[in-house]
């Protein structure tokens, strides 16, 4: 073994060499870089020491010689101890932590590979089973393929796995978040297999392998999700196999137009991004095979919209104020939660009070100030499972303060309460009155009641579909309750759905809160959200008796009849396989039924005609304008091809092709193309006919070559392609015919100019 410490941490340097006896000269100091952890810029810090496996240890050190740890030939890390023991400030002033502790982290592959003599992880019995699959699948023997197949093996058998847990923990396929990060892993496997040679599918079997490890190795639930995991991954694979080979066609395209500048421009990568569906570490690493590299700040700018929306969607954490929020919540100890029975707990003590801007921990907190309040006890639900946290007041028990709480959150045990002093002072020790708003609790737990309902309605209605929670939110506004489901319900499902929800709420169940073991809830079957970390002792469990039963945290209605009527107001598909359904219940119903009620009153009044008969009225008035529509088209038709017909005493013989490259102004995309059909009917097989249109600054182009003329080398796609592209846009198509637009109608003349030059170059080498 090899240790190393942080530069200045004698005590680490001691202890090994003094107490545990490693020879000095294989316990190595090291700077900040490498021996110093953080949380981030922000929080919990302090010095490391690394243990260090030499697989060369035979190897002789000269006296004066130190240990190369970052010689990764020989030096492999396999153990990391962190003495956290500082906590960083905004300003980067360092104050020792109340409570220190050691973090330890083990890497459990490297510790296999050292155990079993191994020269890499790879070659451990962790991975040996995926990479005989791999084998089996590419008839390549791993010790005897090239390094370049042997990364290509090593990519799938990992990605195998995690694919599989990824996968089975209820993340699915998407573009964003961990959705995004599944959904790379599978196309990176896919893309390594093809490198390989291999083109049959492979996601039914890979992940099965690494499940079936996983399984036996005490992941029991593994074994339980196979089925619906392989099913999920495979629907992955084919969605990217199908547009993997024109993706990889446009690939090679890519790579070889950028071949003489060295770099793939941003807009080229951002195209194979939302086009083809590459990932951008897909497009990277093909580029670097080829030794070229990507203008990312190009393909940023070019994803600029779609992060905006991320960002927006994102909550922002502020690790320092967590971090005093979690040592005082130790130091105090968990939060005593009375809110199923009370709203109002009138003489709640203050432990705790932390400055939400600074992340400081305070005695006392003035008004003006936004803090984060911790009480012993409290009537107020903090945010989980789905369920916002409530909404309400602080006050003081002889007036004075007042803090209106606009959320609450749970940071290891302690409720943290949030919001800003309105008036008066709150202090640690303070005794407080902490009243959660009734109106938005009570609008929460119909909610929430009412999303137990709908999964058990969907449930019933969806028989054939294996219906699994995969999120939710429930607040006093609205239900959004996400779903794994093979396919999308049909209108005439969802209203099935909704009725039996209805009739649910109308015949007065009642709502039943019991706390069990989780076996005996198991038992009893209640439902339990997968991926969800439950006390086996003791779980709440929510039943509707003959309707729902679900473990559960939240809050809800006595009985069902307290929820008011309930109805479903979208279903959308978020993600392959995965489906969300938005709901309002009781009053909150009444702005949307007034919205609609106010649009359909509108509407009526505009088209002379009762709400039942709305519409028939509106198809009615669709078929005369689709009628009315092909009609015009069929007149811009006409007109186009009037138009070019004067054209065709322009036409240039160029090496014997007939060849028409001109405006058509006042012609649309649809005018275009009928006008070139028709010309080129005229001109023949050896005709070529490139038109163009400008209008409100927009460029359309269309081209049309015959047989002959193909033959000799013209190419409609490739023509049109550059000639929008000089107008600042693009497009394309076959070699016979080809539509493209621009966006820049001031370069039109420059690039049909440019084009007819194409034409003549390549009719030239004829």
């Amino acid at each position: 073994l090899a240790v190393s410490v942080f530069r200045e941490d004698d005590d680490a340097y001691d202890i090994w060499v003094n107490t545990v006896g490693v020879p000095a000269s294989r316990v190595i100091r090291l700077d900040e870089e490498d021996n110093f952890w953080a949380a981030g810029p922000t929080g919990p810090c302090g010095p490391c020491s690394e243990i260090y496996y030499d697989y060369a240890p035979q190897s002789p050190l000269s006296a004066d010689s130190a240990i190369d740890l970052n010689d990764d030939t020989r030096f492999v890390e396999i153990y990391n101890l962190v003495f956290m023991q500082y906590n960083r400030s905004a300003a980067g002033d360092l104050t020792p932590l109340k409570t220190k502790c050691i973090d330890t982290g083990l890497g459990l592959e490297r510790l296999c590979a050292v155990v079993q003599h191994a020269p890499s992880n790879f070659d451990t019995d962790l991975f040996r089973p995926l990479l005989a699959e791999v084998e089996a699948l590419t008839a390549v023997a791993y010790p005897s393929a090239t390094p370049a197949q042997q990364v290509s093996f090593k990519v799938i058998a990992d990605h195998a796995r995690a694919t599989a847990h990824l996968a089975a923990d209820g993340v699915r396929p998407s573009n964003i978040g961990r959705g995004y990060v599944l959904r790379r892993l599978v196309r990176r496997m896919v893309r390594h297999a093809r490198m390989l040679g291999v083109t049959e599918p492979i996601m039914g079997r890979l992940p099965e392998v690494a499940m079936v490890m996983a399984a036996a190795a005490g992941y029991g639930e593994m074994e339980e999700q196979r089925a619906v995991v392989l099913r999920e991954l495979a629907a992955e694979e084919g969605r990217f196999r199908a547009t993997l080979d024109r993706g990889e066609v446009k690939l090679a395209e890519v790579i070889e137009r950028a071949a003489a500048g060295k770099v793939i421009s941003g807009d080229d990568a951002f195209e194979l991004y939302d086009t083809y569906g590459f990932p951008l570490e897909l497009t990277e690493e093909a580029a670097a095979e080829s030794g070229l590299a990507i203008d990312r700040a190009g393909f940023e700018a070019c994803m600029a919209s779609q992060r905006e929306r991320a960002r927006a969607a994102r909550s922002s954490v502020d690790v320092t104020a967590n971090a005093a929020l979690a040592e005082l919540g130790r130091a105090a100890g968990p939060t005593q939660f009375l809110g199923y029975a009370q709203l109002k707990v009138p003489g709640a003590v203050v432990v705790g009070v932390v400055d939400r801007e600074s992340g400081e921990a305070l005695e006392v907190a003035e008004e003006g100030q936004d803090v984060a309040v911790l009480l012993a006890r409290t009537p107020f639900y903090a945010e989980g499972g789905g369920q916002v946290g409530d909404r309400g007041a602080l006050k003081g028990i002889d007036a004075g303060l007042h803090l209106e709480v606009t959320d609450v959150r749970s940071v290891d045990g302690a409720w943290a309460h949030m919001g800003e002093i309105s008036s008066g002072t709150v202090r640690v020790g303070q005794k407080v009155s902490a009243e959660v708003d009734a109106w938005s609790r009570g609008r929460i737990r119909a909610h929430h009641t009412a999303t137990h309902l709908l999964q058990a309605a969907l449930k019933k209605v969806l028989v054939d579909l294996e219906i699994s929670q995969a999120g939710s939110l429930v607040n006093a506004e609205r239900l959004r309750f996400d779903f794994s489901a093979s396919r999308a319900p049909t209108a005439a499902e969802l209203v099935q759905v909704e009725e039996l929800i209805n009739s649910w709420i109308g015949e007065d169940h009642p709502t039943e809160v019991a706390s069990m073991s989780l076996e005996d809830a198991q038992a009893a079957g209640a439902v339990a959200m997968f991926g969800e970390k439950y006390d086996k002792s003791a779980v709440r469990v929510v039943n509707v008796p003959g309707v729902s039963m679900e473990l559960c945290g939240g809050t809800h209605v006595g009985r069902t009849s307290e929820i008011g009527a309930f109805k479903i107001v979208s279903e959308t598909g978020i993600a392959a396989g995965v489906r969300r359904i938005e709901a309002l219940c009781g009053l909150a119903i009444m702005p949307y039924l007034t919205i609609r009620d106010n649009a359909v009153r509108e509407l009526c009044g505009m088209l002379k005609t009762r709400p039942e008969e709305l519409c028939s009225r509106v198809g009615s008035l669709q078929d005369e304008l689709r009628s009315s529509t092909k009609e015009s088209a069929a007149l811009r038709s006409e007109i186009a091809s009037a138009k070019s017909l004067a054209l065709l005493a322009s036409a240039e013989s160029i090496s014997s092709t007939s060849v028409i490259i001109s405006t058509l102004d006042g012609v649309d995309a649809d005018g275009l193309k009928s006008a070139a059909e028709s010309l080129l009917a005229r001109l023949g097989d050896d005709g070529a006919v490139l038109l163009a249109s400008a209008a409100d600054g927009k460029v359309a182009l269309v081209a049309a070559f015959g047989a002959a003329a193909q033959k000799r080398g013209l190419n409609a796609g490739k023509v049109v392609g550059a000639a929008a592209k000089m107008c600042g846009g693009g497009g394309g198509g076959k070699p016979g015919f080809a539509q493209a637009g621009g966006r820049d109608a001031s370069k039109l003349e420059e690039a049909l100019a440019a084009a007819k030059e194409l034409v003549v170059s390549k009719l030239a080498k004829e």
